[in-house]
């Protein structure tokens, strides 16, 4: 357990910001049948190179990329909404935390840390996924996807979780799969580590840290992480 003695004072408090999908959940496998689905009933081509590449971007952002047109607002909206309806369905029975998940945030609250979740997703599933996993009394904030102007890679999300916070930025730490994740981590400046869930250890090396798991994270983790960041 860390030395919670450095966070007794409520200005040497820290926190740490988990990303959502692929990091507490496991529900990369069900963002991309939603993401085919949509696919063929809107008529454009969706790949797993694409998918993986912008996986943790907002839809806003991936759906003109993917379908090659510059669409209208109100119809980027409407896919959107179909798909994120199409994911809330496939996962309704099939959630359950990351492993390691518990275990973490226990061991992070314990030890005197502040914990968030800084997600691109949109309200409704974070929502869904934090109460269906019974994780939502974990953490102190909540920033879904409706709530910053501009997505991950941008630092907005993460900047947004440490105001709710009541931290400054360098006094926060990220827990990431995405790489744009890991870019906007690093981009609100605040150190990264970083779980191979969705992508392969060469394509997180921007992170500080890179774990299989979260079980392989303690609360001490972050206590040297943030340590090393203020040197």
């Amino acid at each position: 357990m860390a030395n919670i003695g450095r966070m007794s004072n409520k200005s040497n408090r820290m926190g740490v910001i988990f990303d959502l999908d692929g990091v507490l959940v496991d529900t990369g496998w069900a963002h991309r049948q939603s993401w085919f689905d949509l696919a063929e009933k809107e008529g454009f081509i969706m790949s797993d190179e694409f998918f993986y590449r912008t996986f943790g971007m907002q839809n806003y952002m991936i759906i003109p990329m993917v379908t090659g047109r510059d669409l209208p607002r109100d119809e980027v909206d409407r896919m959107a909404d179909w798909k994120e309806q199409r994911y809330r369905q496939i996962i309704a029975d099939h959630l359950e935390p990351s492993d390691g998940a518990k275990d973490l945030l226990d061991d992070l609250r314990d030890s005197g840390f502040l914990t968030a979740v800084g997600s691109s997703a949109p309200r409704a599933n974070l929502d869904l996924v934090l109460d269906r996993v019974n994780l939502r009394d974990c953490f102190d904030a909540c920033v879904s996807g409706e709530q910053v102007t501009r997505g991950k890679p941008a630092p907005d999300t993460f900047l947004k979780a440490a105001e709710q916070l009541k931290l400054p930025p360098g006094c926060c730490a990220v827990v990431e799969d995405a790489v744009q994740g890991v870019e906007a981590g690093k981009a609100a400046g605040m150190p990264v580590a970083a779980v191979t869930t969705t992508r392969k250890r060469r394509d997180l090396t921007m992170a500080d840290i890179v774990v299989d798991s979260l079980a392989e994270l303690a609360a001490d983790d972050f206590v040297k992480l943030l340590a090393n960041q203020r040197q």
